[in-house]
């Protein structure tokens, strides 16, 4: 019984006196009435009046470190981790002890956590927070989280971050993402890692505003809308937030336009989507510091991105006079402000030898640098596109650069070629997935109008008249989800697929055409 004690109450059987050591093992019918045991012979002084709880404690830590049961995830809803144990004690500090920290325990009621976490079974022990309680309650009891954020008057945003920190923790276990590449609609080769084929993120990119403080040369969209209403706001967020919820995705909502700062109920958009625990990021032109911190006293943006065009004459005669300095004076802003600053150029055939130059002007001053191809639609019809003879090159050079400039970024899912004709690893494409239009992103406009995507005509239908889950689920959507036909048997279509905006752009169907500057010799 000595031997048995000591394996599995270290920290209490070192803390006896040796008679009572002899005591116990003589008198224990079996190790786990130890704790109990101690307890009926309290009060004494030679035993710490806290030497119960730990008893307790360390038996959950060794049942916890025992159980070689695997932890099966959930399908459709959340769960509790069912290796968890919940352990009430009147001391504070016993947590410390039984990782041999020397410290003496004060009395005090505490929540203790022991756990197996799903991903490596290796086993945590934690003191429980009051978000950790709350999140463990709530799903327990499978509470309405509106009716219990309205009880305790606060956003029912804090009761899903409890929850999201409770399964970042391994304490609650969540279902698989269901936004998943199916084999129906989108055919891979067997090999695709996991993480190419499964989102664990869904991106509202939402203009709220066609209104806008520039006139670009290369301008998508400028046709006349009206804003979107804040009810209308409201309404869609609430729906972005159960959909990212029934589909067990976090979401994110980037605040586009025009310029989203230009919409009057800017401030108050931005901060109801944090109320309901969506990531917030903008995608804007230069603002003032003080609208700038009308957003960060609400919550920092994940990311601010800004657009440049090339050095200051180019992107001036694309973007307008002075636009480059305001920019830059602006990136300098942000920089000061600590938001996570992004660079985004639209790569035309007239500024492919300005990439790189403006990258090493930036390099000091932004977070991240990358590019797009242009859609020759809207404005962008008059200015031509990158042709793939030099497409080829530049995507070299690029590459080069990217291993000396840290700030440089790949976006452009073609750059996926040159990196396998390099032996390079394959990243994420676009959006992680190759194309991920209408599958882990789409656009909103302010007439309510869902495309998926904002580079080209791409309707999939409205969020006013029908929810964002029946519009993602039609089966328009699905026919961006499976993009053209011409790549369905490339090996490296899971993480590129060309970009049907510049198909569209050379008035050829992005259904059935290949990305004119795919320069992949099969």
């Amino acid at each position: 019984m000595p031997s048995v004690l000591h394996e599995i109450f270290p920290r209490s059987y070192e803390k006896l006196p040796p008679r009572w050591r002899r005591h116990f093992a003589q008198n224990l019918g079996v190790a786990e009435e130890f704790p109990q045991a101690l307890k009926a012979v309290l009060p004494t002084e030679e035993i710490p009046a806290y030497l119960p709880d730990l008893a307790r404690l360390e038996l959950a830590w060794h049942q916890c470190c025992s159980d070689s049961a695997d932890i099966e995830m959930p399908t459709q809803e959340l769960c509790i981790n069912p290796s968890l144990h919940l352990i009430e004690v009147g001391w504070r500090g016993l947590s410390a002890l039984l990782e041999h920290k020397e410290i003496e325990p004060q009395p005090g009621q505490e929540f203790i956590l022991l756990w197996k976490q799903p991903q490596d079974a290796r086993c945590r022990k934690s003191v429980a927070s009051a978000d950790d309680l709350l999140a463990l309650k709530l799903v327990t009891e499978q509470l309405n989280l509106h009716a219990v954020a309205a009880m305790q008057g606060q956003a029912v945003g804090v009761l899903d971050r409890a929850i999201e920190h409770g399964v970042s923790k391994g304490l609650i276990l969540q279902p698989k993402s269901r936004l998943h590449r199916r084999i129906e609609e989108f055919p891979a080769p067997e090999a695709t890692p996991e993480h190419f084929l499964s989102a664990e993120a869904f991106t509202l990119q939402w203009h709220i505003t066609q209104r806008c403080d520039l006139n670009c040369r290369h301008c998508y969209d400028r046709s006349a809308l009206e804003d979107v209403s804040f009810a209308q706001g409201v309404t869609i967020l609430e729906q972005m937030r159960d959909f990212c919820r029934r589909q067990h995705v976090a979401g994110q909502v980037s605040f586009s336009g025009g310029n989203p700062f230009l919409h009057p109920s800017f401030v108050a958009l931005y901060h109801a989507a944090v109320e309901r625990n969506l990531t917030p990021a903008i995608l804007g032109n230069p603002v003032s510091e003080h609208s700038l911190a009308q957003i960060l006293e609400i919550e920092k943006p994940v990311f601010y991105q800004v657009s440049l065009e090339g050095l200051e004459p180019h992107n001036d005669y694309i973007r307008g006079a002075g636009n480059y300095r305001a920019v830059m004076d602006f990136l300098d802003l942000l920089k000061r402000r600590e938001v996570y600053a992004m660079v985004m150029l639209t790569l035309t055939q007239d500024n492919l030898d300005q990439v790189l130059p403006l990258a090493q002007e930036l390099r000091e001053r932004v977070d991240l640098f990358t590019y797009n191809r242009l859609s020759m639609v809207g404005e962008g019809a008059a200015l031509q596109c990158a042709q793939q003879a030099n497409y080829q090159a530049f995507v070299k050079d690029y590459l080069a650069a990217c291993r000396e400039n840290p700030i440089l970024a790949m976006k452009d899912n073609l750059i996926n070629i040159e990196r396998d004709l390099q032996g390079l690893d394959l990243f994420g494409g676009c959006t992680g997935f190759g194309c991920g239009a209408a599958f882990n992103f789409v656009s909103l406009l302010p007439s309510g109008e869902v495309h998926a995507c904002r580079k080209y005509p791409s309707p999939i239908g409205n969020i006013l008249h029908n929810s964002l889950e029946e519009i993602y689920f039609a089966e328009k959507a699905k026919a961006y989800r499976r993009g053209s036909g011409a790549c369905i048997d490339c090996r490296l279509r899971p993480v590129c697929g060309g970009c049907p905006a510049v198909t569209y752009g050379y008035g050829q169907d992005p259904f059935t055409a290949k990305d004119p500057a795919c320069f992949l010799d099969e």
